[in-house]
């Protein structure tokens, strides 16, 4: 049921990734080409920065394939982690493209001050290529951002990031377009700044919820409550405690100790975890691994 449901999550992580690819591609030759008619270094290099991008949907892709190969006896629980340590390296990719935003710019105001002669071509043509990269870019976040939702892809949220850091980066260039146009010192630079710190503030907290992953937190509440909800549906269940639960990767973890008729037999006591377990798999959409402990509903044993 588990694998079932990874793999049907898989399909959609893929096809928007690989229509990043396609998307970084088509960015690429053209910001490349644009840079070449216009003599723009800038455009070139955020052209060269495209086809960097797909380092991060190749992650994506690569933490995907790995982290849904079946248990085997050496990683008995998967290896869901690989998804997200894919995750992490999207987030220190996010990180170095905000750092080095944020060291361009402040040089560049460096340069300007000390009356060095930093500018870069402003035609119209950096102007419409800036704005076709926003409207791709955006597109391309808002897609990957509402499938990694969808599927708990924590890798794929990073990458959806990496999306929007572009689209930012050429709402910078755009600014400086029209800062140059009008006159106004700095105002390019000034907000290259704030998108890379802005990225990588964001790029902090992807690395913290992957962090807190690795530390064993628990599933988030609303996935805790809807856990409650369906013990609390099973009315053979009298009573339970000892609930616990983790992430790996995409997949829940979770254990628990109910209580039941003492009178019952082994065979309806089974029955009961069986059922419990197959209404976690049924309503829960993310993957889910159960393992119940069964103890006779006795007074010492009520928590």
């Amino acid at each position: 049921m588990g694998n079932q449901k990874i793999e049907s999550a898989n399909k959609p992580i893929r096809r928007v990734t690989y229509a990043s690819v396609a998307v970084n591609v088509a960015l690429s030759a053209v910001k490349i080409a644009a840079g070449m008619a216009t003599g723009s270094m800038a455009l070139i290099a955020d052209g060269v920065h495209s086809v960097s991008d797909m380092a991060t949907d190749a992650a994506v892709l690569l933490g995907v394939y790995f982290g849904s190969k079946e248990p085997d006896p050496e990683h008995p629980y998967g290896h869901g982690r690989i998804e997200t340590f894919a995750a992490v390296f999207v987030a220190v990719v996010l990180v170095l493209v905000g750092g080095f935003l944020v060291q361009r710019a402040s040089l560049a105001i460096v340069v300007a001050r000390a009356g060095g002669n930093e500018t870069a071509n402003m035609s119209m043509g950096v102007f419409w290529v800036a704005m076709l990269s926003i409207f791709a870019k955006e597109s391309l976040y808002r897609v990957t951002r509402l499938v990694a939702v969808r599927t708990h892809s924590t890798a794929l949220y990073a990458n959806a990031w990496h999306h929007r850091s572009d689209a930012l980066s050429s709402v910078a260039v755009v600014i400086g377009f029209a800062s140059a146009r009008f006159g106004y010192a700095y105002a390019d630079q000034i907000a290259t700044i704030a998108v890379g710190l802005m990225i990588i503030l964001v790029a902090v907290k992807i690395m913290g919820g992957c962090l807190e992953e690795l530390a064993e937190r628990s599933v988030d509440a609303g996935t805790i409550e809807q856990i409650r909800k369906i013990i609390a549906s099973q009315q053979r269940i009298r009573q339970y405690h000892k609930l616990r639960t983790r992430s790996v990767g995409r997949e829940v973890f979770l254990d628990l100790h109910i209580l039941v008729d003492p009178q019952l037999s082994i065979t309806d006591a089974h029955e009961i975890s069986e059922s419990l377990e197959e209404a976690m798999h049924t309503q829960i959409v993310r993957p889910v691994n159960v393992t119940v402990h069964i103890e006779p509903d006795r007074p010492e044993l009520r928590k």
